[in-house]
């Protein structure tokens, strides 16, 4: 199994934990052209899927790096995963954890 760590950030956001995709994780896997994510109010625990992403070097199922509830989904990534390919990590966040 490939090591996932280094494909999320995580970051304080208002007493949740926002998850996002890393630089390293964007080069990894290439241009991101579909993700599955959770929806607010999904619970989700360390270490299970917390999104399935495909891309033009691999399709993976990402491990969360939090247990908690979800809270809130990047709005930019309902209608265009594109944000994933930013060169900003922060505007390629997934998801905020509470």
């Amino acid at each position: 199994m490939q090591e996932q760590a280094k494909y999320l950030w995580t970051k304080d956001a208002s007493g949740a934990t926002r998850v996002g995709l890393t630089k390293a994780g964007q080069d990894e896997l290439g241009n991101v052209t579909f993700a599955k994510l959770p929806e607010v109010g999904d619970k989700v625990e360390k270490g299970a899927t917390l999104i399935s992403l495909e891309a033009e070097k691999a399709v993976s199922d990402i491990e969360s790096p939090i247990s908690g509830e979800v809270s809130a989904v990047n709005p930019q990534l309902n209608d265009d995963v594109d944000a994933l390919n930013s060169s900003n990590e922060a505007d390629a966040w997934l998801v905020e954890i509470k």
